[in-house]
């Protein structure tokens, strides 16, 4: 078992990943239990990396049933007749995206009792469904996200922060559409599956508060340098003088139902029977791994070693596998993403380490703001370009790995259910 064939190997058992994580399979499967004839009319709306996938397939399944739909997406990757795919900024918002929630909300409050609104979301919906609450402007919510990902922030912190600066997060667009009927399908890129957190809980109880988004500002160190009107915002909420966003509880949500038809754990289980039955030993060790990158990776790196030296946790040939989001502290100005910073801290720590791989890939196809999914590396990786350090020191993760060929790029997935991460360790 050479390393040409364990990198072989890693990418087949990605490429089952990813089947798994297919939203129009999902969605198709889902729409076929709905007793659609009780409805006088059907909206889709919503948004996401996957949203055009999954507007298909619902376009698919109810066809002329659809009165009007709009979907805000990263890529418009296919034409259809019903639903308007609107091509938004990810992950800075941008004036599409806002133009697009807009129309959405619109579509949302035309929705009356007999109606029924069908809401799509996946991973990206924060970014890709952007209505900054006035007199917050567009620019001042793309300084705020700016912040949040440069400082270190999880989606779990970020996702509570453009809640309460929207005006149809944190179950908002739920009381828009009210007192219509809300089936929500959700394809979870987040920690846990929790419905208020994917894609920022559009049409779910929020438990977060104004105080929870000022206590992370302070966590970080950045509340002197969030916008004016953002800090205003926040402190007018937590005296009471805006109202917080709907609660659990809260009798709008009688009539909404929010529903995961794909996780990160569902791509895991079928990556783990691809590599189990290409001839490795396999564990999937979790699906909710988050933390700082480097660190994350430097604890894989340990498990190889760990592996290759006593054969524990499983023998070789190994093949581990984690799932989740890891969050990257910028450490300078070069170009990157979680994954390819990911697979470069690991390749420094396996470095000389015989039949070993390391792969790391986000299931939507893109990493940070590049045009790479992800990376992958070996025990060799350092003795064809010994100066890793140096880019890992200045975030430039994407310029290491291009000359190598060693970027995994798969264009867009239609999907985003987190990133998979693979470490094979071959037979001695």
């Amino acid at each position: 078992m050479t390393t040409r064939t364990l990198r072989r190997d890693a990418l087949a058992i990605f490429r089952a990943a990813l089947a798994a994580a297919d939203p129009a399979a999902a969605v198709a499967h889902h729409l076929e239990r709905l007793n659609l004839s009780r409805y006088d009319r059907t909206f889709v709306v919503g948004a996401g990396k996957a949203g055009a996938s999954m507007a298909q397939a619902a376009e698919r399944a109810l066809g002329r049933r659809i009165t009007a739909g709009l979907v805000n997406v990263k890529h418009a990757t296919a034409r259809l007749r019903r639903i308007e795919l609107n091509p938004s900024g990810h992950p800075v918002p941008d004036s599409a995206g806002v133009a697009g929630a807009t129309r959405i909300a619109a579509l949302a409050a035309q929705a009356g009792k007999n109606d029924l609104v069908l809401c799509l979301i996946s991973g990206g919906a924060s970014a890709l469904m952007p209505a900054p609450a006035p007199p917050i402007t567009l620019e001042e919510k793309q300084a705020v996200t700016r912040l949040l990902l440069a400082c270190g922030a999880n989606i779990h912190e970020i996702n509570c922060i453009r809640k309460h600066i929207s005006q149809i997060k944190g179950g908002q667009l739920a009381r828009l559409a009210a007192p219509a009927t809300v089936e929500s399908l959700l394809l979870s890129d987040v920690i846990g599956d929790s419905l208020d957190v994917i894609g920022s809980g559009p049409t779910a109880p929020d438990v977060s508060t104004f105080a929870d988004v000022n206590a992370i500002f302070e966590k970080y160190g950045i509340a002197e340098r969030v916008p004016a009107a953002v800090r205003k915002r926040i402190a007018a909420g937590m005296a009471g003088a805006i109202a917080e966003t709907p609660k659990p509880g809260d009798p709008l949500f009688r009539r909404v139902r929010n529903t995961v038809i794909g996780s990160n754990r569902l791509a895991l289980d079928d990556a783990a029977r691809r590599a189990r039955a290409l001839g490795y030993h396999t564990l999937v060790l979790a699906s909710e791994i988050e933390g700082e990158t480097r660190e994350i990776a430097r604890m894989h790196a340990a498990i190889a070693r760990q592996i290759a030296k006593s054969g524990q946790p499983v023998r070789p040939p190994a093949c581990i596998i984690t799932g989740g989001e890891t969050t990257v502290t910028l450490k300078g100005d070069g170009l990157g993403g979680r994954n390819q910073e990911f697979v470069l801290a690991a390749a420094i720590d396996i470095a000389d380490l015989p039949n070993t791989v390391v792969f790391s890939a986000g299931t939507d196809g893109t990493d940070g703001p590049t045009d790479a999914a992800g990376a992958i590396a070996d025990g060799n990786t350092l003795g064809r370009a010994p100066d890793a350090r140096c880019y890992l020191d200045t975030s430039d993760s994407y310029h290491y790995f291009e000359p190598l060929g060693d970027l995994v790029k798969t264009g867009p997935t239609n999907t985003n259910v987190m990133d998979v991460r693979l470490i094979l360790v071959g037979a001695a």
